[in-house]
């Protein structure tokens, strides 16, 4: 599934400083593209757009062609659910959920029964490598584990699109390699995988780097 920008602005507010000035850039498929860029150029802004979470102020967001930034919200959220996986730097798992609830979730809101969900999660969680840990609560894993977690929510609902906001910010080495091998893995199936990330060790991991400049504000 081909995910592009076109002519792509964003302001916050309407005196506020204009992001991406025109940014045009199609990712590629099967592969793993980094945004990278200094502090406050517009690098989450970029995933929430490519996300449907946020509207451009002027240009477009391109899914196969067709111009999903312009849909309604319903549209768009039925979009997320069905071909947009997202990671995000503190993996965001319900404390009071079990591990398995927190990665069946998605799938209960996308229409799946719990004995479907919960077979996939499980397949989810094994390739993960957490699925010893799948009755235990988020305080009861580790970092790296969680994020892990988070990958494995983001499959369940098979996405075309994985999206995932600086993953391996708060990981060492071991993890981040782990993360970055499942995300690569991912991509080779046929995914577009984009990660936002400031960690040199993901931008040499990747397929594609897509650098945002300050001056772009």
């Amino acid at each position: 599934m081909v995910l592009a920008v076109n002519d792509l602005h964003f302001r916050y507010t309407p005196q506020g400083q204009t992001f991406f000035n025109g940014l045009s850039h199609t990712f590629a498929l099967g592969a793993v593209t980094a945004i990278t860029g200094p502090s406050g150029c517009g690098k989450s802004t970029l995933l929430y757009i490519l996300g449907l979470m946020l509207k451009p102020t002027k240009g477009e967001v391109l899914l196969d062609g067709v111009r999903v930034s312009a849909q309604s919200p319903n549209q768009k959220a039925e979009i997320r659910a069905a071909k947009l996986g997202f990671v995000f730097q503190d993996a965001v798992l319900n404390p009071y959920r079990t591990i398995l609830d927190s990665v069946i979730e998605p799938a209960l809101y996308g229409g799946k029964s719990r004995v479907e969900a919960k077979s996939k999660a499980l397949e989810l969680l094994e390739l993960t490598k957490v699925d010893y840990r799948y009755t235990h609560r988020p305080n009861e894993i580790s970092g790296g584990q969680a994020q892990r977690v988070a990958v494995a929510r983001a499959l369940i609902n098979d996405p075309q699109v994985i999206l995932a906001d600086e993953p391996t910010g708060n990981l060492d080495t071991e993890n981040t390699q782990l993360i970055m091998e499942l995300l690569k893995n991912q991509a080779s199936t046929g995914r577009t995988v984009i990660v936002i990330t400031h960690d040199e060790r993901v931008v040499r991991s990747a397929d594609y780097v897509l650098e945002l400049r300050a001056e772009e504000q």
